[in-house]
């Protein structure tokens, strides 16, 4: 890992861990997805409300976690508002790719960032978390869910 990239996971990983952005139940969502790591107990619910065309017009998130996954969840919901779903399926397929060790192009720099996980594998499934919760959140079998994670 460069020390770039290093500079950039701490910093990153500090700023959205310590002050998350868009965590906060979302009423009205029109997608749901969750998910849970059972080995460090892990727990976020991805929200999105849909625009016209299916633009996500806007993306929130609750759950518990380390600095890590909070950080993962608040970079995503800031990612994929304004994006379509197919787009926003992209980018968790480009994310996933990168965390896997393969190429990844065009890759945000916030996500590029979050890559350097990679140097601790026992985390990635932290990082990847938010992702697989919007995986299902993007899934034609999503449904609005009530209770919290």
């Amino acid at each position: 890992m460069t020390d770039r990239l290093r500079t950039l996971y701490r910093d990153l990983v500090l700023d959205h861990g310590r002050r998350p952005r868009h965590r906060a139940t979302m009423a009205g969502a029109d997608r749901v997805g969750e998910g849970h790591n059972p080995l460090c107990g892990d727990r976020v619910r991805v929200m999105l409300r849909l625009g016209p065309q299916g633009v996500v017009a806007a993306a929130q998130f609750t759950g518990e976690g380390c600095a890590i996954s909070t950080a993962s969840a608040s970079v995503l919901t800031e990612l994929v508002s304004g994006l379509t779903l197919e787009q926003a399926g992209a980018l968790a397929s480009r994310f996933e790719a990168a965390l896997s060790g393969e190429p990844a192009p065009d890759l945000p720099e916030a996500l590029e960032a979050l890559t350097g996980v990679v140097a601790w594998p026992a985390r990635v499934r932290c990082a990847r978390l938010p992702w697989v919760a919007l995986g299902q959140a993007l899934s034609d079998e999503s449904e609005v869910a009530t209770s919290e994670p």
